[in-house]
């Protein structure tokens, strides 16, 4: 039986469905740029590119660099993540599903002949085209909603809305250059408290809070990229835990992997 699936992208909202699928008792492999911007570092599977390993939770992803590394990893129980931003492990091992869970508001590249199943999280895919299925990522009443047909929420550029905060809670780089951060994930701060510095220029809190998310210290960032964010709510465990978002996402993506697995065994018995 096959019950391969290959995530595209292993940042945080991803990782949320990366832990429901993985639980369900599917092998996970994660594809990943070789220096991907996490923000959410400890909640990541990304992470691992830098770190090696990375634990979350009860996740347990490993870096690999060829097909003997993944399929070790998938014997001692682990999620195993490769610099493949193309996609070649796709064609390579033939996966029952394909997951796009980059969230770059944009299709990069995912096709619906990648895999039996595919399936796309957030803006930039319309069900039935480039995916069978989309999961909505907007906040809100329709958050992880499937969609069959058409495109999730067009992306709006406003963060979702916590305990009245909006764009306030996001960090964005003054500057091209390297990060020197200050204040890093976890850390209480000020509203205009100085948390990082771009080529001299100073990023400030727009709030009082939890530094919840920072890019890695001294990666090179462009001016205006998102860098990190703020949480109003200053509960460390938040910084180290998967959000009640990616959660939800995941269990959304775990439905969708669930029903069109269902409507090709159906199919296949009865062709």
């Amino acid at each position: 039986m096959n019950d391969l699936v290959i995530f595209r992208g292993g940042g945080d909202i991803a990782t949320g469905s990366i832990q429901k699928i993985y639980r369900a008792g599917f092998r996970v492999l994660v594809l990943e740029k070789d220096k991907p911007l996490c923000i959410r570092r400890y909640v990541s599977c990304a992470q691992a590119m830098f770190d090696g390993y990375r634990e979350i939770e009860d996740l347990k992803v490993r870096k690999v660099s060829d097909e003997k590394g993944i399929f070790l990893a998938f014997d001692q129980g682990e999620i195993p993540i490769i610099n493949d931003q193309d996609g070649q492990y796709i064609k390579k091992l033939k996966p029952l599903a394909v997951i796009d869970g980059i969230l770059a508001k944009k299709n990069l590249g995912t096709t619906r002949d990648m895999a039996p199943i595919t399936i796309g999280l957030g803006p930039g895919f319309y069900a039935g085209v480039d995916v069978d299925v989309v999961i909505e990522t907007k906040r809100g009443h329709d958050l992880a909603r499937l969609i069959f047909e058409g495109p999730a929420s067009p992306n709006t550029g406003i963060p979702g809305n916590i305990m009245g905060y909006t764009s306030q809670r996001i960090l964005r780089a003054p500057a091209d250059g390297p990060i020197r951060v200050i204040k890093d994930i976890g850390d209480e701060v000020e509203e205009g408290e100085v948390l990082a510095e771009v080529s001299g220029k100073p990023v400030l809190a727009g709030l009082s809070g939890m530094v919840r998310g920072m890019i890695g210290q001294g990666t090179f960032v462009s001016k205006r990229l998102k860098i990190g964010d703020v949480d109003p709510r200053i509960i460390k465990e938040n910084a180290i835990t998967i959000s009640d978002k990616a959660r939800a996402i995941g269990g959304g993506s775990l439905e969708a992997l669930l029903i069109l697995k269902r409507r090709l065994d159906y199919a296949g018995r009865n062709s």
